[in-house]
């Protein structure tokens, strides 16, 4: 079973009319924006295929992602990795969130957040849908449009800073990634409140 609109057709029976997914992707890499979408699909309009970013490959998910920006209407926005120190992860994405709503050009009237929170921010009517990108279509249609732009991100800033394997990780703590940290050092694009870029750079301190 994959996603559907039993979330959507839920708010409409409330009387909702506007229904945006909201989702975003980064919080556990090392290095980059954590980055959300929302999206307000339009039922009579889906591509085909709409699920779970994690479950698709990543030319589907490209296919999707610029399908996506034809048929449906979409926002995206970051947090940096400033705003990722000075506010802590899971703070800096809600305010991407926020963002990636407020960027809409038609404003949603309902919004269906993956996860178990409501960003503090959020002023509009929201229902929080935990693992909501494998059952709601709207919040999968947000995944895979937030991963999409973020990966594509990730490849341009390997290009910067090669040695990293961002193309491939993504920025995420594999060996790979660790290991150049050692040997390279801290970038810019590195998240300082993080435990393993923290440490390297404590030691270098000392």
């Amino acid at each position: 079973m994959g996603p559907d609109f039993q979330f959507e057709d839920d708010a409409r029976a409330q009387g909702f009319a506007l229904i945006a997914g909201v989702d975003e992707v980064g919080r556990g890499p090392l290095a980059g924006p954590v980055t959300a979408a929302a999206v307000i699909l339009d039922p009579a309009d889906l591509p085909q295929g709409l699920n779970d970013s994690k479950k698709l490959s990543a030319a589907r998910r490209a296919q999707l992602s610029d399908a996506l920006q034809q048929c449906a209407r979409v926002s995206v926005a970051h947090a940096s990795v400033e705003e990722i120190d000075d506010l802590n992860i899971l703070r800096a994405s809600h305010l991407a969130m926020e963002r990636a709503v407020a960027g809409l050009r038609v404003a949603p009237d309902f919004l269906l957040i993956d996860g178990n929170l409501i960003p503090r921010g959020m002023t509009i009517p929201s229902r929080a849908v935990v693992k909501g990108d494998a059952r709601s279509l709207s919040i999968a249609a947000a995944s895979i449009v937030a991963k999409e732009t973020r990966d594509r991100i990730m490849v341009d800033l390997e290009q910067q800073f090669p040695g990293y394997e961002w193309g491939k990780n993504m920025g995420y703590p594999t060996k790979r990634h660790k290991a150049a940290l050692l040997q390279l050092g801290v970038t810019p694009h590195h998240r300082r409140s993080f435990a393993p870029v923290h440490n390297i750079l404590y030691q270098e301190k000392l």
